[in-house]
């Protein structure tokens, strides 16, 4: 017999719910088959067979939460036709079965080295980057000060305390009243209720958190798109059959922030605690709307690849996404967010900040505008409204604006983008 188990998540996911089962009990599978779909806050994953046989037991049922190395089901030997699938679930090679696994059981459990140093409590309530580290270094989670939220330890906190931080004495919380459970009000008769997926909810959540914790403001400008569309149009045809692929204005903006991005360092920056970590690399978040929700797959490197790369790296992961088959590593970093609002038919917006970032460049739809131009007509011109939300607490708003103006200035005049002005 075999084990089905929830594979490794991603260092800042611990926990996902079975999504779907693409097997029933008593079907055959075959080794590296796909077997059940998991949802995670942030990508869809394929779970697959360790082995071939069949599936004698499905132990997570669809809806239920599983952490990390939960048991998913059993595979027995041997194989069932098509005529005895539908019989009772008897397989004569294969050990009897267990007895039904408790909902606790499908929760990971810590590691041994792990619970020797910090208490079953103190592992489920702080991170798991940060017990790692307290085993791998026989740190008891009662000598380290906490400065997440609700006093939990993060890696931070565990990096201070090797540094030479002093032990911190165990702090005494004052007694809380518990939150009143949530009452569900009843469902009307034209009304149906469903349940928000975990990708919903965890982009409600990381939404409401860059609120809450970033001094978060919006600058805007305006862009005139004609010698970007003028460029695009005399040479898609051509990088199209060089390159195979379509020359689109989001590989445009991405040069453009780029060199925006070398000219103001705090606005690829990242907050942590008391200090600013400056990133001397550019990995940007492309937003894709999925069937599922918003998602922010990065583009590794974009500093070091030709728009003709970017491109094709947009389309495929944009590709992917839809189909839930984007990674966990490609969803991973991402110093800079891009989003596109534009191809809805969005004219304005302010974007969230997709933290721990702390800015976020918007698009928008392209309309024909007069513009008094410097001769005093007026022309009707294709102009796009940009909006870039920033954290204020490390970006000035002379940063923000003129970083919003280098984007302008990149995107009006192509020429700067191939001189990297």
């Amino acid at each position: 017999m075999a084990e089905i188990k929830v594979p490794t998540l991603g260092e800042s996911v611990s926990e996902a719910t079975v999504a779907k089962w693409l097997k029933k009990e008593g079907d055959a599978v075959a080794a590296d088959e796909t077997v059940c779909e998991l949802e995670t806050d942030k990508v869809t994953l394929e779970v697959n067979a360790p082995s071939a046989g069949v599936l004698s037991r499905i132990i997570a049922k669809e809806g239920s939460n599983v952490g990390v190395g939960a048991i998913l089901g059993e595979i027995g030997v041997g194989a069932v036709s098509n005529d005895t699938k539908n019989a009772p679930k008897a397989d004569p090679v294969a050990p009897p079965p267990s007895k039904p696994v408790p909902a606790v059981a499908l929760q990971s459990a810590p590691t041994a080295d792990t619970s020797a140093v910090a208490a079953p409590d103190d592992a489920g309530r702080n991170g798991p980057a940060a017990n790692k580290l307290m085993a791998e270094n026989n740190i008891n989670a009662s000598s380290v000060e906490g400065t997440g939220k609700d006093g939990r330890v993060t890696k931070g906190d565990v990096i201070n305390h090797m540094e030479g931080g002093s032990p911190a004495p165990v702090k005494q919380s004052p007694p809380q009243q518990p939150a009143a459970p949530h009452i569900p009000r009843a469902t009307g008769p034209r009304e149906e209720r469903v349940k928000m997926t975990r990708l919903r909810q965890s982009i409600a959540k990381r939404l409401k958190e860059a609120q809450n914790t970033a001094a978060m403001l919006t600058t805007f400008n305006e862009v005139d798109m004609t010698n970007v569309m003028k460029m695009r149009e005399t040479y898609k045809d051509a990088f199209e059959k060089k390159f195979g692929v379509k020359l689109g204005f989001m590989s445009f903006f991405v040069k453009a922030a780029i060199n925006a991005l070398k000219e103001f360092p705090a606005v690829n920056a990242e907050i942590d605690g008391d200090d600013i970590i400056y990133k001397n690399y550019y990995d940007l978040g492309i937003a894709v709307s999925t069937p599922q929700g918003l998602i922010v797959p990065v583009i590794k490197d974009c500093d070091t690849k030709n728009m003709a790369q970017i491109e094709k790296d947009i389309a495929d992961v944009g590709a992917r996404a839809k189909d839930g088959k984007v990674t966990m590593d490609e969803m991973k970093g991402g110093t800079f967010t891009i989003t596109n609002g534009g191809i809805f038919g969005s004219m304005l917006s302010t974007p969230i900040l997709n933290t721990p970032q702390v800015a976020i460049l918007g698009m928008h739809n392209i309309v024909k505008r007069p513009v008094v131009m410097p001769n005093g007509a007026i022309e009707a011109r294709p102009i796009m409204y940009v909006a870039m939300s920033y954290d204020h607490r490390i970006i000035d708003g002379k940063e923000a604006v003129s970083f919003l103006v280098r984007i302008k200035q990149a995107i009006e005049d192509p020429q700067r983008l191939v001189l990297e002005m």
